[in-house]
C-alpha cells in the first residue's frame, strides 16, 4: 500500500461516480437508509448535491424503492450479485454499467462529504500508478470513498464470487493508495441511527 496527501493538482479524465444505497440498515431497523430525510431531504439527495459536481456521470447503487430514487434524475442500478452482498457489490455494479474508465464510490449516509474528494483521490491514482484510490482519515481506512479504474471488473467479480465481499480485502490485492483527509475528517461522518440522524439535522444549516 501507499500513502499521499493527495493534493488536488493533476487535470483528470471524466469519471462515472455511484452512490452505494444497497444495503439493509440493520444498524437503523432495516430502513431504507438513503430515503431517511435530513432537515426534509432524503439523505442520498445531500450526498448526490455534493457528489454530482465532482463527476460526469452519477448512478444510484440501491436494490429496493428504485422509483423512489429515481426521482433524483439519475440512473438506478441494482446488484448483479444478489443476497445483499454490501458496498463491494454495489461497485461491482457500478463497473458493470459504468461509461467511463474511472468509476468513484461513496456511501448514501455521508451527506457532508469532500467537495473536493474526486480530485484528491484522483490526484494520488495518477501519481502512483495505482488502481484504486481511497480516502484515509488519520489511522481510521475510509474504503467507500474510493475510485477505481472500471477495467477492475472481472477480478472484482471472481472475488465476490469467491464469497469475499469487505472493500479493504479486494483492495489488498490491488496496487492501492490511501489518501489522507486529515484535514476534512469530519467530512467522512457517516450515519447509521436514527440517533445519529437527529443530531446531525443542525448540522446542514
Amino acid at each position: 500500500m501507499v500513502e499521499s496527501d493527495g493534493s488536488p493538482r493533476t487535470p483528470r479524465e471524466p469519471i462515472t461516480g455511484v452512490i452505494l444505497a444497497g444495503g439493509l440498515a440493520r444498524r437503523m431497523g432495516r430502513v431504507d437508509k438513503g430515503l431517511q430525510l435530513l432537515d426534509g431531504k432524503p439523505l442520498v439527495q445531500w450526498v448526490a448535491e455534493r457528489f454530482a459536481p465532482q463527476v460526469e456521470q452519477l448512478l444510484v447503487n440501491a436494490n429496493q424503492n428504485a422509483t423512489d430514487y429515481a426521482t433524483l434524475g439519475y440512473s438506478v442500478i441494482a446488484d448483479l450479485v444478489p443476497g445483499f452482498a454490501g458496498p463491494l457489490a454495489g461497485l461491482h455494479a457500478a463497473l458493470a454499467h459504468a461509461s467511463h474508465s474511472l468509476v468513484a464510490a461513496v456511501p448514501c449516509d455521508s451527506p457532508f462529504l469532500p467537495a473536493d474528494l474526486v480530485a484528491r483521490l484522483h490526484t494520488a491514482m495518477v501519481m502512483t500508478g495505482s488502481d484504486v484510490a481511497t480516502a484515509r482519515t488519520f489511522d481510521q481506512p475510509q474504503p467507500a470513498f474510493c475510485l477505481c479504474r472500471r477495467e477492475l471488473l472481472p477480478q472484482l467479480a471472481e472475488f465476490l464470487a469467491g464469497g469475499e465481499h469487505k472493500m479493504a480485502l479486494w483492495y489488498r490485492t490491488l496496487r492501492a493508495v490511501h489518501v489522507a483527509f486529515d484535514d476534512e475528517a469530519a467530512a467522512f461522518r457517516n450515519i447509521n441511527t436514527s440517533g445519529e440522524l437527529a443530531r446531525c439535522a443542525h448540522k446542514t444549516k
